[in-house]
């Protein structure tokens, strides 16, 4: 009885959970940016939904957000937008990147995001990481929707990188994505042309592990 009670308990926590102070749902402040959150699917390189990502929405810190929205008004402008692949991810994720790594014949979705780097090299080539900028959750991987640029996001390739010989026209529009992050706030990783972090985030030194949730309903 004790121990039912308890799992009741807990159960009903989880539906009253929140997120930590300093951070928000990015469709609260712009639900007009597209959401495409891949990990918690099962397309993206490991081929399931990845562990906390309970729900297919973006989390940033708030500071962060409010950068992302000053970004897509200055697009809004141009009748583009964005569309966020990823924002912050639990510890829990790359804990599971790691087993995945482990597991060699493991090779869903080998074709999609990964055809010319053998999975055992990942890790060693650095498309995937111990460590992640995102668990910081001032870290986001985008696009320019509708724009080309040259790979599909999480492509782990050298014409991943933001300088790789990719078609002139990606070239152009992965330029274009870079300059316009870097001009309210964010660096750009030069491994990945969609990844970016604030310049001035507000927990540099921290990393979370809370799961990615809906919003509660009010």
């Amino acid at each position: 009885m004790i121990a039912l009670l308890r799992a009741t308990l807990l159960a009903f926590s989880a539906t009253l959970a929140v997120i930590p102070n300093g951070f928000t749902y990015l469709a609260s402040l712009a639900p007009q940016i597209r959401q495409d959150i891949r990990y918690a699917t099962p397309d993206n390189f490991t081929g399931a939904r990845v562990p906390g990502y309970d729900a297919p929405t973006c989390i940033l810190t708030i500071r962060a957000a409010k950068a992302l929205v000053r970004v897509e008004r200055t697009l809004l402008a141009h009748y583009l937008t964005l569309r966020v692949y990823d924002c912050y991810r639990p510890e829990s994720a790359v804990h599971a990147f790691l087993a995945w790594s482990e597991r060699p014949t493991d090779l869903r979705n080998q074709a999609l995001y990964y055809p010319n780097v053998p999975k055992s090299e990942l890790f060693a080539r650095g498309y995937i990481s111990e460590r992640s900028a995102h668990n910081r959750g001032s870290t986001v991987d985008l696009t320019v929707d509708g724009l080309a640029m040259g790979t599909p996001y999480d492509y782990f390739d050298p014409l991943s990188r933001g300088n790789a010989p990719v078609p002139t026209q990606a070239r152009a529009n992965r330029m274009f994505l870079a300059m316009l992050m870097e001009r309210y706030g964010f660096k750009a990783y030069p491994q990945e042309w969609w990844h970016f972090t604030l310049a001035h985030e507000p927990f540099p030194n921290r990393s979370f592990n809370f799961p990615i949730t809906a919003p509660r309903s009010r």
